[in-house]
């Protein structure tokens, strides 16, 4: 398995005040597909992806990603691996409004060379090449989401991690923007935070929270 946590909590507070986000999760997931963690608002979902993902350090348990402990890395090792073999996809895409798509794309950029070339295929690809000019003043809400999709891709990561991708946009834009993601599913691995399950048509498995806890795990009929 390419990524799997050991019995990880993030708890807050001390005494008896303890309260807590994620409690005794062990998951594992393979190297590539698409998966989703389901649950409503204050379930713990997004700490959970928080701290697969390294954004975060568990306060118990370990988050094994490649067979390395990322819990114990230090923060330089942690963010190189996050920039190297992670993209990330959020409610908001965060794009700077004195660059235009394309250049927004390339802040993500690991190697120079070439990168307009790259960043230019996997709009093409994405069908969002006419979008690589425009300022984020002139997108609309879906076509900034496309575009921080995007850039979660440019550096062809091993894993995307999106913390409710869609929950900004409407239905239409974003089942778009769930197609973009799902449509790399088997370059790599996909696991998406969301509450609302149609946006997870599709997914290989679906992890479901309740109280910081993952009460069941379901396989989508196919």
């Amino acid at each position: 398995m390419l990524l799997r946590t050991d019995r990880i909590s993030l708890r807050y507070g001390d005494g008896d005040t303890l309260t807590y986000a994620v409690r005794s999760i062990s998951i594992e997931v393979p190297a590539t597909g698409f998966f989703g963690i389901m649950g409503p608002s204050g379930s713990g979902k997004s700490s959970l992806l928080y701290l697969m993902s390294g954004l975060k350090q568990p306060t118990e348990g370990s988050v094994y990603y490649d067979n390395r402990c990322i819990s114990t890395m230090t923060n330089r090792d942690l963010a190189m691996l996050r920039r190297n073999e992670f993209g990330f996809v959020f409610q908001q895409p965060f794009l700077l409004n004195y660059l235009t798509a394309r250049e927004n794309m390339l802040t993500a950029v690991n190697q120079q060379s070439g990168a307009n070339t790259a960043a230019d295929e996997i709009m093409s690809k994405l069908s969002i090449l006419q979008l690589a000019e425009r300022a984020p003043a002139h997108l609309s809400g879906g076509e900034k989401q496309r575009i921080a999709v995007a850039r979660a891709m440019i550096n062809r990561p091993r894993v995307i991690f999106a913390d409710e991708p869609t929950a900004a946009l409407d239905r239409t834009n974003g089942l778009a923007v769930m197609e973009l993601l799902k449509s790399y599913r088997d370059e790599g691995l996909i696991i998406v935070v969301t509450h609302d399950e149609a946006m997870l048509a599709g997914a290989d498995n679906i992890y479901h929270m309740e109280d910081g806890q993952l009460h069941h795990i379901a396989r989508p009929a196919a």
